[in-house]
């Protein structure tokens, strides 16, 4: 079963179309990386996911039932744009107006469960306009988690963390999915971050999605390269070109693709008196490949 199902999801405003026949499949146990440049809509989606907003046509399922239903509507939390926190008040008490809202029952031993997920359990006392920016997103994650969903819907968690608060975010959320049993749907820009979590990505471009794959298959086509610096590119790519080597000029470098011998390419520029600065192996990733992706489509 997959947790959410869209199938032609159309939505407009003032007669410009955010969301233009959407198809989108999400399966269950998944981090889901939703990818799209500004205003391709990837927000738009998932206010419909959540019921914020109400699309003009299409059908949006979650665990093979309608999304209005209130029983699978209970299943779902998300933390869109910002956490909606009291400033002046502690984390402890924004978690507990959040539970009572919610109709919990064990209010206490769930703010304590969720507090321990996003590694904040020591800082129920603090008030919430004193924590960082990243303990704000992680106490954004836990009121969403609050009620165990089985569907955890995230807009661009990880936008201004250092790398200390993305680690820590990139740890939590690989915690939810393998010892909660939470799938996760997550927006982002930053695709490298991304990259190393998810398990599936969906590509948006103007309301519509272009491509859906699963990590493990975008593996399995990246490409492998060597990068090379120089100081003539254009004199070591012809001598390249002359010795049967793939070489394309890229980024501002040579990349030799198809090669298995890094040692071998680097002793036959020595031999024929070519100096570098950098020759290492690459793989083509997320970033390289949502961008030749946009290229693909513009042509």
């Amino acid at each position: 079963m997959n947790a959410i199902e869209i199938r032609d999801l159309t939505k407009s405003f003032r007669g410009m179309y955010a969301l233009d026949g959407l198809d989108m499949t999400v399966p269950q146990g998944a981090i889901y990386g939703f990818i799209g440049e500004n205003g391709s809509g990837k927000s738009t989606t998932e206010k419909c996911i959540c019921g914020h907003l109400v699309p003009d046509k299409g059908k949006i399922t979650l665990f093979g039932r309608p999304y209005t239903d209130a029983g699978v509507r209970a299943k779902v939390g998300a933390l869109i744009e910002n956490a909606g926190c009291f400033p002046s008040s502690s984390v402890h008490a924004n978690l507990m107006m959040q539970a009572i809202n919610l109709g919990l029952k064990d209010r206490n031993g769930e703010i304590q469960r969720v507090l321990k997920i996003v590694r904040m359990e020591d800082s129920a006392r603090l008030t919430f306009k004193k924590c960082s920016l990243g303990m704000k997103q992680r106490i954004g994650i836990a009121m969403a988690l609050l009620g165990d969903p089985a569907l955890l819907i995230l807009d661009e968690p990880i936008n201004g963390l250092d790398a200390d608060g993305m680690r820590l975010m990139r740890e939590i959320l690989v915690d939810i999915t393998k010892n909660y049993g939470c799938t996760v749907l997550i927006s982002s820009h930053i695709l490298g971050e991304l990259e190393k979590i998810a398990t599936h990505y969906g590509i948006l471009r103007r309301g519509k999605m272009i491509k859906e794959i699963a990590a493990s298959e975008m593996d399995a086509r990246s490409q492998v390269y060597v990068s090379l610096k120089t100081q003539n590119l254009q004199a070591t790519a012809d001598l390249l070109w002359r010795s049967g080597y793939n070489v394309k000029f890229e980024e501002g470098e040579l990349r030799i693709y198809d090669v298995e011998n890094t040692g071998g390419l680097s002793a036959f520029l020595m031999q024929n008196g070519t100096f570098f600065s950098e020759l290492k192996p690459h793989k083509v990733g997320l970033e390289e490949y949502y961008v030749s992706l946009m290229r693909e489509k513009e042509m």
